[in-house]
């Protein structure tokens, strides 16, 4: 478990590093969880996100990806992968999603993601697995 709910993803965040993957291009830059796109674009971004789900009160969980566009100052919730667990008991949930970011300017763009429960689910990781993952894929210029 990475992430308590209700807090940004900042720590423990890596770019896959076994034999099989490779990336093109210069790749996204993160810091403290805040990602900055290399070039201008647009991107199609994905997220898979496994969550655990303790026994308890969490009718759901999920993580959400904002973007900005103005340097930081304020954040757009653009897309939520989410899971429920209405039995009450302890799981594992796997949910996706994705959005389009029209990247027009790469000093002033910025994304994150953020945990999201009702109580206290938290976000899965493992650095020899993908247990949640984000993927970002440039498509063209910027429309």
């Amino acid at each position: 478990a990475t992430t308590p709910s209700g807090n940004d993803i900042t720590a423990n965040i890596e770019r896959v590093d076994d034999a099989t993957f490779s990336k093109m291009g210069t790749g996204m830059t993160e810091s403290s969880g805040i990602f900055t796109f290399p070039s201008t674009g647009l991107y199609l971004v994905e997220l898979s996100a496994t969550i655990y789900i303790p026994s308890g009160n969490d009718g759901s969980a999920g993580v959400e990806v904002h973007v900005s566009s103005d340097s930081g100052s304020s954040f757009d919730p653009t897309c939520i992968a989410q899971g429920g667990n209405d039995a009450g008991g302890q799981g594992y949930v796997t949910a996706c999603n994705r959005t389009f970011v029209n990247v027009t300017n790469t000093s002033t763009f910025q994304l994150k993601f953020k945990a999201t429960s009702m109580s206290n689910a938290s976000v899965e990781g493992d650095t020899g697995t993908s247990y949640t993952m984000f993927t970002f894929i440039r498509l063209g210029d910027s429309q």
